[in-house]
């Protein structure tokens, strides 16, 4: 990138991050995807790293807002700062009371406001929204952007038809509230495919090389009437009642290929299909499905937005080199299809988890050359120590990430001893092996140690890493090699069966020791079975 830029993910409140790290006026287009006060707990699925899909899940964030204290915070700092989206919220408190509605509107409102700040008068902003509070959003967006800069309501048809209630008609659609920062955004119109029949109705003809074209007068008939003026021989022909042009345009026509000659020997234009612009695409937007469970671009996260539709947000409202910002990036589909399209992005999440992902997919899609930094992430053992303190699942998620671990589901009152897992091909075709992962950011000593030893023992697993806060003891140690060793007849080698990492040791880049993570070829159809008892969802993509 040019400039000095670095394309950034930043892992905190996205607020907070626009205050601080975001200029005024840097960004060309922005994408945002929140949560949608549905009320529902969503899990998340990974594919493993071997190229298999991972049947561990974990609660990726919990889509539900409540009127609480800090709401209350929110709204009286909103309402006191003044402005059209403090006139707005007074009047949805009047409206809705202290609601859930009302405090997810609360939380939104000051994100837009500063959105709305780091627009370029170019801009444009593309809010992703369902009909739970689509109507809301849209004169909240109103108050922010202005009425006169709302462009469109694109309704994407995310799903197909399914079952619902015999007194409710079934939701299949999602809605895009799009605006300008300014009347100067910048926006160039997608367009469709030219439909087939009306390709083979009209450019039924094909030249030479197999370009499709329609032909179209270049002498002038009765219908038209005369032309005297343009009534001249060209190539041994006269036309009675002259040219449809002038000499110097017919022959440009000629020269490049446009000028086609019947078996009568009278002249026409080629209009070849491929020089005719596509008709733009309206504001229904029904040709891109949703991610499919086969999918190869598909991740397992639960809100995971299609390539193709962001591919037309940003084609249609950024150029190469502009500054792409999504605010809740999730999963990364913005950041990659952004990189794919050679412009620049800012990408903003909240949890550990989410920067993980999109480091993972970036890597495996885009190899060294998704050049990028990430800010807020713990770079040293006293910032773990507040993660860990402030936040013990966001913590765990980040030392997870360090060794490329997927997160497993912990349901509540059902600790059982896994916080993650690496999978990994075992000696045996098809068949494929768990290394247990347990994290530790208390006080720990041998019984951590021997619990782990228990949980291998249960599940069948070859080798287990006990990730800790603290320095081992002695005795962990001990404990640890009398564990013994996984032998791999595959790579010819021992791997000790009980391993202990400290945060220090992941911040200074040490890995597990453990046989290298084999890309799988297209040969498995499924799942690859992992022996032991590896956690299973219904939903497991396959």
């Amino acid at each position: 990138m040019t400039g000095g830029w670095k394309n950034t993910l930043y892992y905190g409140d996205n607020l907070d991050v626009l205050r601080r790290y975001v200029k005024d006026e840097s960004v060309d287009l922005v994408y945002l995807d929140p949560p949608f006060n549905s009320s529902q707990t969503y899990s998340i699925l990974f594919k493993e790293q071997n190229g298999s899909r991972a049947a561990s899940q974990v609660r990726a964030f919990e889509d539900t807002w409540t009127w609480n204290q800090e709401s209350e915070v929110v709204f009286a700092e909103l309402v006191t700062s003044g402005g059209r989206e403090a006139d707005c919220l007074q009047a949805f408190r009047k409206f809705l009371g202290e609601c859930d509605v009302l405090a997810y509107l609360v939380m939104m409102a000051p994100r837009l406001v500063e959105l709305r700040r780091v627009m370029k008068p170019t801009a444009s902003i593309y809010l992703h929204c369902d009909l739970t509070a689509s109507h809301y959003l849209k004169m909240l967006m109103d108050a922010v952007f202005s009425p006169v800069n709302f462009v469109n309501e694109v309704v994407w048809k995310r799903t197909s038809a399914h079952n619902t209630t015999s007194r409710k008609l079934g939701d299949l659609t999602d809605h895009l509230l799009f605006y300008g920062r300014s009347s100067k955004y910048f926006f160039e119109p997608p367009r469709q495919p030219h439909d087939p029949e009306y390709v083979e109705k009209f450019y039924r003809h094909k030249d030479e090389t197999g370009r499709r074209f329609r032909t179209h007068l270049v002498e002038r008939n009765k219908a038209i009437g005369p032309r005297p003026n343009l009534i001249y021989e060209y190539k041994g022909y006269t036309p009675a009642l002259g040219w449809m042009m002038e000499r110097p345009k017919l022959e440009a026509l000629d020269k490049n290929g446009k000028l086609g000659w019947s078996s009568k020997g009278r002249p026409f234009r080629k209009i070849f299909l491929d020089e005719v612009a596509a008709p733009p695409i309206g504001n229904l937007w029904d040709d891109i499905p949703p991610v499919q469970a086969q999918a190869a671009e598909r991740i397992g996260y639960p809100t995971q937005k299609p390539e193709a539709l962001l591919e037309r947000i940003i084609s249609a409202s950024s150029n190469p080199g502009d500054v792409v910002l999504d605010p809740f990036c999730g999963c990364g589909t913005t950041i990659a299809v952004a990189q794919k399209l050679d412009r620049r992005w800012i990408g903003i999440d909240i949890t550990c988890l989410s920067i993980n992902v999109i480091k993972n997919r970036l890597k495996d899609s885009f190899g060294e050359s998704a050049a990028f930094e990430v800010i807020g992430e713990p770079v040293s053992v006293p910032d773990a120590e507040r993660l860990a303190e402030s936040d013990p699942y966001q913590f765990q998620w980040w030392a997870l990430g360090l060794v490329g671990a997927r997160p497993v589901e912990q349901k509540k009152g059902a600790d059982r001893g896994i916080d993650g897992r690496i999978i990994f091909q075992g000696d045996e075709p098809g068949v494929f092996e768990s290394v247990i992962l347990s994290v530790k950011a208390g006080k720990t000593g041998p019984a951590h140690v021997r619990d782990l030893k228990g949980v291998l023992d249960r599940e069948k697993a070859p080798i287990g890493v006990l990730i800790t806060m603290q320095d081992h003891t002695a005795d962990m140690k001990t404990e640890a090699v009398t564990a013994g060793f996984y032998e791999s007849a595959t790579w010819a080698r021992k791997y000790p069966k009980v391993q202990l990492l400290t945060v220090a040791d992941l911040l200074a880049g040490k890995k597990v020791e453990m046989p290298p993570i084999r890309q799988v070829g297209a040969t498995f159809k499924k799942a690859p079975r992992a022996k032991g008892k590896v956690a299973h969802t219904d939903s497991l993509p396959l």
